[in-house]
């Protein structure tokens, strides 16, 4: 009997001492959560999740500490128990983890039951909604992912994006701030200068960290008549880059209903009332919930740069280097999803190249630094003859009658651009009016974009022609 006495108390004594490192491991790892130590409190939690994989807050606070410490698999399988157990936070965590991935349906449903919850406990909804909101705003914008060929990337520091750019000297000039100020201390602007030398566009931070976009003109030797390029807009705005038609303007925003941190956006100078018109906010795969800037065309070389933040570790920046559409076209592969997605967050450079394409002449190009001086091709555009044969300028058709049918393209085409800027006037004049003033534009704007689609098709039709015509004529 006192053996059996002495068995049963040694193993009472054990599960205490094991309660009671339990409790103080729990108790431990709490403290270490609430205070935000994530990576601390991460082996304790997945010991107890492991332990008990049916604890719904086990599973919450262990799926909360692999989302703070960048292992999204194993925080999107610990939250889906704690959610699958109506735990109400495991829904705003998942939210945000579909939202990074683009799964936007699943998280505008995660938000919407998050929503429903607050409602019930009467907290405020008004942030969550916003949120709400992005999250649609993004599936909307993933529907229409443009089909841009994106032929290189390279990664780089955030204070070196400038080495990836090689600009043609007549599309202008980059410097960082502080070289053309000659500024002490550190500024995340980059000024361009028009190719004549004489307009400067640049952003300076204010007191709070904001950047306001400005523009100043050279008068004789001095620069002078400086002017805030949006002044009733208080967003913070950066990296201006200006076309070669000298209204065009692309910048970076983290206003103007940006979905994650600096989003690029496009305007055009409005010569009438001597102001920008409202922002334009690209689409996928240019924007994304990380910091998307400095979008940069280089009309000489056919090609342009844009910066990217994504899937890059802090200080890091991804330079893409694409091939610039000349006009807008989307992905038609809707119906597979996945492809969508991979398209849309630019998962792979290769799934944007065209099946037989070698881009490596185009690469070369871009990371070609030309001089005004040393300047050796004159182009007045580029026409692909065939798969040897580009032309620059009218003057290398050996066919007058191919040369005739690419004039009339170039004719047609001056009067789509002119008609886009017109229909781009038209939809921002649209969206900002009132019911009167959109029936009123409705009816013009679907006339123009009938006459645009028309300019397009026989622009295409003409070219076809001076490609066939002049491949003859190459081949007698």
């Amino acid at each position: 009997m006192k053996q059996l006495f002495c068995k049963l108390l040694f193993i009472i004594l054990l599960i205490g001492i094991y309660l009671g490192g339990y409790a103080q491991s729990l108790d431990q790892a709490r403290k270490l959560y609430d205070e935000g130590l994530y990576e601390e409190a991460k082996p304790a939690f997945a010991r107890l999740a492991l332990q008990s994989p049916n604890n719904s807050s086990y599973s919450l606070w262990y799926g909360v500490c692999c989302f703070e410490t960048g292992d999204m698999e194993n925080a999107e399988k610990h939250l889906l128990i704690a959610k699958n157990r109506k735990v109400v936070e495991s829904y705003r965590y998942l939210a945000v983890i579909y939202s990074s991935s683009f799964r936007f349906t699943e998280a505008a449903e995660m938000w919407e039951e998050y929503i429903e919850q607050m409602v019930k406990k009467k907290e405020n909804t008004e942030a969550y909604e916003k949120q709400l909101d992005i999250v649609e705003k993004m599936l909307r914008m993933k529907d229409k992912t443009e089909d841009v060929q994106i032929i290189d990337s390279i990664v780089v520091n955030k204070d070196q994006i400038l080495s990836a750019y090689f600009l043609n000297e007549d599309c202008g000039v980059m410097q960082m701030y502080q070289d053309f100020f000659q500024a002490s201390g550190h500024s995340e602007s980059i000024v361009y200068i028009n190719p004549k030398g004489d307009q400067a566009y640049y952003a300076r931070s204010s007191f709070d960290g904001r950047y306001t976009l400005f523009t100043q003109s050279k008068l004789l030797d001095t620069w002078t008549d400086e002017k805030a390029i949006f002044a009733a807009d208080t967003a913070d705005n950066n990296y201006p880059f200006v076309l070669g038609d000298g209204v065009t303007l692309y910048f970076a925003s983290k206003g103007n209903g940006s979905i994650g941190g600096y989003d690029l956006f496009i305007t055009r100078y409005n010569t009438n009332t001597n102001s920008y018109l409202a922002p334009e906010q690209l689409g996928m795969p240019f924007n994304s919930t990380a910091n998307d800037y400095m979008m940069v065309v280089d009309e000489a070389k056919g090609l342009g740069w844009f910066v990217s933040d994504r899937n890059q570790p802090e200080g890091k920046a991804c330079v893409y280097l694409f091939i610039p559409n000349e006009f807008r076209s989307f992905i038609t592969e809707s119906e597979n999803d996945e492809w969508l997605i991979a398209r849309a967050s630019l998962h792979s450079i290769r799934d944007t190249w065209r099946a037989g394409s070698n881009y490596d002449e185009l690469i070369s190009l871009a990371k070609t630094d030309f001089s005004l001086a040393n300047k050796k091709t004159t182009r007045d555009f580029e026409f692909f003859v065939n798969d040897q044969t580009t032309y620059f300028t009218l003057n290398e058709f050996r066919s007058s009658e191919a040369k005739t049918f690419f004039e009339r393209a170039i004719g047609l085409r001056q009067q789509a651009t002119t008609l886009e800027v017109n229909l781009y006037e038209q939809r921002q004049s649209y969206v900002q009016g009132n019911t009167t003033v959109q029936e009123q534009l409705k009816p013009s704007i679907l006339q123009s974009e009938r006459e645009l689609r028309t300019f397009l098709f026989q622009i295409s039709d003409w070219e076809k022609r001076a490609r066939n015509t002049e491949n003859i004529s190459l081949r007698n």
